[in-house]
């Protein structure tokens, strides 16, 4: 695992402004502790932070439409999304071009609860 140092409420507050976003609530409290980083690699999850590369990019094209914003992405290459101004934060599957109703979760806490069973870590 790798872990950046975390985000201040400060420099998620100006990134929100800068992109006019809101960030999901329980994504914000987690880039306080870790703004981005490297969760169970090889076959795992990166995510995108506010202050430290790589910077969640708000027009990356790699999702479903406009309406989602992608904060991270599985090994396999599917993105970890979530959907303006919502809380619900979801995997967008490429091979099926669509976001499977279980893979869209609560939060961002919610997510990270699930890493077991979504990367298949220890079967």
């Amino acid at each position: 695992m790798s872990f950046f140092d975390g985000a201040t409420e400060e420099q998620i507050a100006a990134f929100e402004e800068e992109h006019k976003i809101i960030l999901p609530e329980k994504y914000k409290e987690w880039l306080q502790h870790s703004d981005g980083g490297e969760l169970f690699l090889p076959a795992g999850i990166q995510l995108y932070g506010v202050a430290h590369k790589p910077i969640i990019d708000v027009d990356e094209d790699d999702r479903p439409n406009d309406k989602y914003i992608v904060i991270g992405a599985l090994a396999s290459g599917d993105p970890v999304l979530f959907e303006k101004e919502g809380q619900k934060i979801s995997i967008y599957d490429h091979e099926s071009d669509s976001i499977d109703d279980e893979l869209i979760y609560d939060d961002f806490f919610a997510l990270l609860n699930d890493l077991y069973d979504l990367l298949g870590i220890g079967e």
